[in-house]
Formats: structure tokens, C-alpha cells, sequence
């Protein structure tokens, strides 16, 4: 299942990309707006976020 969905991601663009990256945010927006309390949490969290998601990405790209 999963070799499925990366042989179709594969077939992207940067512009798919892109518009991927936008689609997730503006969900990202609508979260926030149902749920405020998202944006009351410390700063630590989402830099602890940051980082932690962008270990896999940042390997991948610099290091393999």
C-alpha cells in the first residue's frame, strides 16, 4: 500500500507539491479555529515539534 501512494507521490511536481504544502495549511487554520487552545500552548512545544519532524527530511536531503 504504501509503495502505491510513493510511486504516485513521485509523479508530483514541485507546483503538486506546493499546492499540497497550501492545502495543509489552511487545514492547519481551520484546527486552530475550532480549537483555540492550540495556540495557548508554550513556545518550547512547537520548536520541539520542528525539530523533531524535521530530522527524516533533513537526513534524507543532506546526509543519504
Amino acid at each position: 500500500m504504501f509503495q502505491y501512494f510513493n510511486d504516485r507521490v513521485k509523479l508530483f511536481t514541485l507546483w503538486d507539491i506546493k499546492l499540497s504544502q497550501l492545502a495543509a495549511m489552511c487545514i492547519l487554520i481551520v484546527l486552530i479555529k475550532i480549537f483555540p487552545e492550540i495556540t495557548a500552548l508554550p513556545m518550547w512545544v512547537y520548536i520541539s515539534g520542528t525539530v523533531i519532524f524535521s530530522i527524516r527530511p533533513l537526513y534524507l536531503v543532506f546526509w543519504k
